[in-house]
C-alpha cells in the first residue's frame, strides 16, 4: 500500500495506524533513518492471511533522467500523465533529475455524479453509448483534452468527460483481480436468491453470470429457461449491470434435470455433441440467446460428460470460440478442477484443459468439489492447498490470464453419524454455531472456518464454510499465482463482510 506523509506524522504513528512497525516500513522503503518529510511516498507492508507481513509485489518505480517528460514516461509504460500525477501527488508536470516516481498499474475513472453519459468520441456532440450510474468504475486507457478514454463492459472503448469523474490510479500494491458473481433465483426458504446481493455490491463485481438457462432435455440443440422468470427480468439485470460497467453473461448448463440425475445430464450432452449439425445448431442457439437479451456473451457450464465425448466436447468449445470472436461476443466456460493430466476424477477427465484454454476467452475452474459430495467426509469445500495445486497445473497448460478461480461462498454441515451433509449459507452456518454455542475455529492449514456440534439426537456434526477471511486468502493466492481473478458461487449465500474486505484489500478490475 502507498501512503503519503502528512503534517505531524511520525514513522511511529504511521506504523501504529497500519498495525506494523517502523522498522518494517524502513526495510520496505530502503530507509536507514526514521526521519520523514511531508508528501514523502511510503510503501506500507500489509499483514496477509498467513499472519505475516505481505510485502507488496507489483509496485514499479522510475527514476527521472535528463530529458524525461511525463508524456514520454506515460507512453513508455502504457499509462497516462494524469494517472502518474494523481498517484504521485504531483501538482505540475515539472520533474527533477533523480526524482523517483511510482508507475501506475491500473487506473479508473469513478463516476462522481448521477447518470453520466459515455460517448463514442471525446465531444459533447458525439453519440451516447450508454448512461451510467454514479459510482461506476471504468478502466482508463487514454486521454484527449478534457476527456478520458475508458473501457466498457463489452470490451469496447468509450469517452467520458473528466469533469464528472474522480481519477483513481493504483500502484499494484494490492491485488488487481477480476470477479465474477454467479446469480440464481431463490432455491428454497434457507437459500435466498441473488438479487439483493447483486444490487448492493456492484462495485465489487466485474462480471455477472446469470445461472438461468439450461440445455434443453427435449432437444439438446436448444436452450430452455431454468426457473420461472419473465424476459424483462433478464433485461433489467443486464441494464443494471451495464450501468455499473459489469459484463453480463448467460450461464448455460446441463444440470438439475427433474429425473435421471447425472446420467440424464451426460445423455443430453452426448446428443448435442453427436453430429456437426447438432453442434452448429447449439452454437446458433447460444448466439440467439445473447442477442435476444442484449447480453455480452455466455458462460457455458457443462459438468457431466461421458469420457468418450472428450474430443467432441473440445471441438464444440473451438467452434463456439470461432463464432463468438467473429461476432464480438465473450465466451467463458466453467469446467471441473483437476490437479494434473492423471487426476483420477471421473468428473474432470472429459475436459481437455489445453484445447479449452485456447478456445475460450475465459476459463472458470470450479474448485468447489473437494468436500461436500456424497461420501466425501467432512472438510473444506475449497482448501488453500488444493486451490494452489489445481491453479498451478491449469496455468501450465492454458494462459493463466484467462483463468478465474471459482470458489464457494457457502459451506456444508456434515453429519458424522449418518454420513450425510447439508448445504449451508454463511448465515446458516453462523446460526448453527450460535444455536449450539459452538466456537468457530479458523483452520490455518486450509484457510477455512469450521466448528463442531452435537444435535438433539446425539449426532456429531462438523460445519465447514467460508467467510471474509477465507475469501481474502483465496484472492491473495489468485494474485500470487498470477491468474485473472475469482468467481464466487453464489451471490446471496456469502458473508456480507467479504465486500468490505475485498474493497479494502483488492482492486476489482472492471471489463
Amino acid at each position: 500500500m502507498l501512503y503519503f506523509v502528512r503534517p505531524n506524522d511520525s514513522l511511529q504513528t504511521i506504523a501504529e495506524m497500519y498495525h506494523t512497525s517502523p522498522d518494517s516500513i524502513c526495510e520496505m522503503n530502503h530507509m536507514d533513518t526514521y526521519r520523514i518529510y511531508v508528501n514523502q511516498p511510503l510503501f506500507i507492508p500489509i499483514r496477509g492471511m498467513n499472519g505475516g507481513e505481505r510485502f507488496e509485489r507489483a509496485v514499479e518505480t522510475y527514476q527521472i533522467k535528463q530529458g524525461d517528460s511525463l508524456f514520454q514516461i506515460a507512453r513508455e509504460y502504457n499509462t497516462t500523465v494524469d494517472s502518474i500525477k494523481q498517484l504521485n501527488n504531483l501538482e505540475s508536470s515539472a520533474l527533477t533529475v533523480g526524482q523517483e516516481i511510482i508507475i501506475p498499474q491500473y487506473t479508473e475513472a469513478v463516476l462522481a455524479v448521477p447518470r453520466v453519459n459515455i460517448r463514442t468520441e471525446p465531444s459533447f456532440n458525439s453519440e451516447i453509448i450508454i448512461m451510467m450510474d454514479q459510482g461506476a468504475r471504468l478502466p482508463v486507457t487514454g486521454t484527449r483534452g478534457g476527456w478520458y478514454r475508458v473501457q466498457l463492459y463489452n470490451g469496447q472503448p468509450g469517452w467520458v468527460n473528466k469533469s464528472v469523474t474522480n481519477l483513481v490510479a493504483h500502484d499494484g500494491s494490492k491485488p488487481i483481480l477480476s470477479t465474477l458473481g454467479y446469480y440464481t433465483l431463490q432455491e428454497g426458504p434457507a437459500l435466498p436468491g441473488s438479487y439483493q446481493s447483486f444490487v448492493n455490491n456492484t462495485e465489487g463485481l466485474s462480471q455477472l453470470g446469470l445461472f438461468l438457462f439450461q440445455i434443453s432435455l427435449e432437444n439438446p440443440t436448444m436452450i430452455d429457461k431454468f426457473g420461472e422468470f419473465a424476459d424483462n427480468e433478464i433485461v433489467v439485470l443486464k441494464e443494471l449491470a451495464h450501468r455499473n460497467n459489469i459484463k453480463a453473461l448467460a450461464v448455460v448448463h446441463n444440470l438439475l434435470y427433474e429425473s435421471g440425475g447425472q446420467e440424464t445430464s451426460k445423455q443430453v450432452v452426448e446428443t448435442m455433441l453427436s453430429t456437426p449439425e447438432n453442434r452448429t445448431a447449439f452454437v446458433n442457439s447460444l448466439v440467439e440467446l445473447v442477442e435476444r437479451y442484449g447480453l455480452d456473451g455466455v458462460d457455458l457450464d457443462i459438468e457431466d460428460v461421458y469420457e468418450k465425448d472428450r474430443d467432441r466436447l473440445a471441438l464444440l468449445y473451438e467452434e463456439i470460440g470461432e463464432v463468438f470472436r467473429e461476432k464480438g461476443y465473450f465466451f467463458s466456460t466453467a469446467i471441473p478442477s483437476k490437479t494434473g493430466p492423471d487426476d483420477p476424477s471421473e468428473f474432470a477427465k472429459p475436459f481437455d484443459y489445453e484445447r479449452i484454454g485456447n478456445a475460450a476467452d475465459q476459463v472458470v475452474i470450479m474448485l468447489y468439489n473437494e468436500h461436500g459430495w456424497p461420501g466425501s467426509g467432512p472438510g473444506p469445500v475449497v482448501s488453500y492447498g488444493r486451490m494452489k495445486e489445481v491453479l498451478t497445473y491449469a496455468s501450465s497448460v492454458m494462459p493463466k490470464e484467462k483463468i478465474l478461480a471459482a470458489v464457494s461462498v457457502f459451506g456444508f454441515d456434515f453429519n458424522l453419524t449418518t454420513g450425510k451433509n447439508q448445504y449451508v449459507t454463511y448465515q446458516g452456518a453462523i446460526d448453527l454455531a450460535n444455536k449450539y454455542n459452538s466456537e468457530i475455529i479458523f483452520d490455518e492449514e486450509t484457510k477455512t472456518p469450521m466448528f463442531s456440534y452435537t444435535d438433539e439426537e446425539g449426532n456429531a456434526h462438523e460445519v465447514w464454510f467460508e467467510d471474509s477471511r477465507s475469501i481474502l486468502a483465496k484472492a491473495e493466492l489468485a494474485d500470487e499465482l498470477g491468474v485473472k481473478g475469482l468467481a464466487l458461487w453464489r451471490l446471496g449465500m456469502e458473508d456480507p463482510a467479504i465486500w468490505n474486505v475485498l474493497n479494502e484489500n483488492v482492486v476489482v478490475k472492471k471489463s
